[in-house]
């Protein structure tokens, strides 16, 4: 069965979608659990694509084609997931696009990156107004609230959305993740935030650290 997971691993690595949805349904026939087989093969996979995307050696359009794949895989697996009560495990995480950008493929590969680490990911999509970001933790109670933004003119919406959030008095129930490539640590900081991340490895690593896992 090693040698399943480590070709699971490999076929997600390469973003190879129907290698990798042929073994899925392989280990279930065989009698593997769905959790097992996330925890054994898919997520050993996506953590060594966001190492290698960290260290220079895969690029974007590479990592978006394998969390595709883990989508693809996750597409399988998650109703098993689901009536064993296992996906989302890591915690729950909104993530969008502020209000009045529409740059979503940062994003989209934060959220698929999320995914593929185990977080339950709710995607507000783009052009998303503080209200709405406010609307979503009061309806699925996440543990982050992650905000991207690309222009300079939009970053000043994140702050509307921290302060949208105490006003709710719910800023405290999450941690906020701010990224996007005009954002800053300093910025992050100085509008109320808990932490940034300069990629989409990065993002992981940093949802990670704010829930202390």
């Amino acid at each position: 069965m090693s040698d399943l997971y480590s070709d699971l691993s490999h076929a997600l690595i390469a973003g190879n979608i129907e290698t990798t949805k042929k073994l899925v349904n392989q280990a279930l026939a065989g009698g593997t659990d769905a959790q097992t087989v996330l925890e054994g093969g898919l997520l050993p996979g996506m953590h060594k694509v966001g190492e290698r995307f960290k260290a220079g050696e895969m690029f974007i359009p590479e990592v978006l084609l394998s969390a595709r794949t883990m989508r693809a895989a996750m597409d399988i697996l998650h109703p098993f997931l689901t009536a064993n009560g296992g996906v989302g495990g890591a915690g729950t995480v909104v993530i969008g696009t502020v209000e009045g950008d529409l740059h979503n493929i940062g994003k989209n590969l934060v959220a698929m990156m999320l995914e593929g680490a185990g977080f339950r990911v709710v995607d507000l999509g783009i052009n998303v107004k503080p209200q709405v970001f406010v609307q979503a933790v009061s309806e699925h109670k996440p543990e982050i609230v992650a905000m991207s933004a690309l222009l300079t003119t939009t970053m000043l919406r994140m702050a509307e959305t921290v302060n949208a959030l105490k006003e709710a008095n719910m800023r405290d129930r999450v941690k906020i993740m701010v990224g996007g490539a005009p954002v800053t640590d300093e910025f992050v900081k100085k509008i109320g935030g808990d932490g940034y991340a300069s990629n989409a490895g990065a993002a992981v690593d940093k949802a990670k650290e704010l829930l202390g896992r």
